[in-house]
Formats: structure tokens, sequence, C-alpha cells
């Protein structure tokens, strides 16, 4: 398995600019806002709230920025009337896509997504002719860096293989993983996120995020050229306001 999200795949290969950082604080305060909206205020009981404010924070998000947010989907403060979406397209090649976003205008997002899709060899396809290929998973991401050194008696120490590290991931109650680079995803049962995660972290293990993804049952090749080809587009898709993340079966 692999290429859970292009958003995320795009954040580790970029430079994050101001600019960007920008960008993505926007799209992290609509998530908690509609998050808030959806179960309320308290991460505890709200596990959508508590996955994104510990993405926010990962990215060094400001504590105000979050707390406003939160005070947006409460209604304590003034704000848009946001509304998840979900489009399912087809890019270059045919390779399927899921494009999952939060928007105060149905109509527009739309006529935006269909824009960015039609300049990139793609289209947007029914409801349920994507998604069908792709099945909902817990999704829990590892920098080997992080984990490299285990400690050992007399102070010494030694590099933890990637060996080593995959059987405390699959210890701790992962159903399946994938390298990419010194990147580590953990798939695990939907339902199962929080557990696995609490396990890992048991285990000494750093996580640098987790998230419910659409994951692809099967994945594609394509030649050098229609693999940049959807590279511009998922980048085009992720500039846009609206998207907050992209799935696609295209192998990396």
């Amino acid at each position: 398995m692999s290429g859970h999200s292009h958003a995320k795949t795009i954040l580790h290969k970029k430079q994050i600019t101001d600019q960007k950082r920008g960008k993505i604080f926007s799209k992290l305060a609509r998530q908690i806002s509609v998050a808030v909206k959806e179960k309320g205020k308290d991460p505890e009981t709200n596990s959508a709230l508590r996955l994104v404010i510990e993405k926010a924070k990962s990215m060094n998000m400001p504590k105000d920025n979050i707390e406003r947010a939160i005070k947006r989907g409460t209604g304590a403060l003034e704000g848009e009337k946001l509304e998840e979406v979900i489009y399912e397209a087809y890019g270059p090649n045919s390779i399927a896509i899921i494009i999952e976003g939060i928007t105060d205008n149905k109509n527009r997002a739309l006529g935006e997504i269909k824009q960015i899709l039609s300049q990139h060899q793609g289209k947007l396809a029914g409801s349920g002719s994507v998604k069908w290929m792709f099945e909902r998973k817990g999704v829990i991401t590892a920098d080997r860096e992080p984990n490299k050194v285990a400690s050992l008696p007399q102070g010494k120490q030694r590099t933890e293989s990637k060996e080593e590290l995959e059987l405390k991931v699959i210890e701790a109650g992962a159903e399946d993983i994938y390298w990419q680079d010194d990147i580590l995803d953990i798939y695990t049962k939907p339902e199962e996120l929080e557990k696995v995660k609490k396990n890992l972290q048991e285990k000494g293990i750093k996580v640098e995020s987790a998230s419910l993804d659409w994951v692809a049952k099967s994945l594609v090749n394509l030649e050098e050229k229609n693999k940049q080809a959807a590279e511009k587009l998922f980048e085009a898709l992720d500039e846009s306001e609206t998207v907050q993340n992209i799935y696609s079966n295209l192998k990396d």
C-alpha cells in the first residue's frame, strides 16, 4: 500500500515557505472548526478534533489560531458556514482520485475543482465510480530518523535496523506497512487507529502524523512523463483553498 495522501507527500517533498505555511494553517483551521461543529470541542471525546489538533501542533500552528478555530466551530466567534465535500475523479491515464475538501460555497468549489481537473488531463467522476477502489484505513506516519538510535546498557548506542522497527510496529497492531525512503506508513483498521498509535508511542516510536485516509486497494504504475503530469495535478489541487486531502491509486 502507498499513495494514501498526496497532500502529505507534497509537504514532505517541498520546502514550506511562509506563504505555504499560512495556507496550511488556514486549511487546518477549517478542519478544526468543522470537527468541533460536528462532534463538540472536547478532544478527549472527539477523535477527529484530537487528530487535527495534533497535526496542527506538529506543523507549529500558533495556539491562538487553534483556539480561534475552536471558537468558530462552537459559534462563539462568527465565521464562514463551512461544509465538507468529497469529489471522485479521474486523472492523467485514468488514475483514480478522491478529493476531500471544506468550503463555504459548494457551487463555487465544484466549479473550481472541475476547472483544475480539466487543465491537467482530469475529469470529475460520478458518485461511487471511484470510491469502490479504495478503503478507509487508519494511517500513521513515522520517520525512521528519530527512531534510529536504540539505547543499550552502559550508555552504548547502535543504529536500529528497519527490520527491528518493523517488528515493533507489527507488535503494536499494524495491519500493513510501507516504506517511502526513511518514512514508514503504518496501516490500521479505522477503529484501531488510536490504540495502535498509543502502542507505538509506548514502544518509544515517534509518530509524525495519524489520520483516517482513503487507501487504494491496488496501485497503478505510470511512465515518468505521465507520473509528472499527475504530480502537477496534485500540486494544483493542493493549491486550492477548498482541498484538504488528495488520494489516488498512483504508485509512488
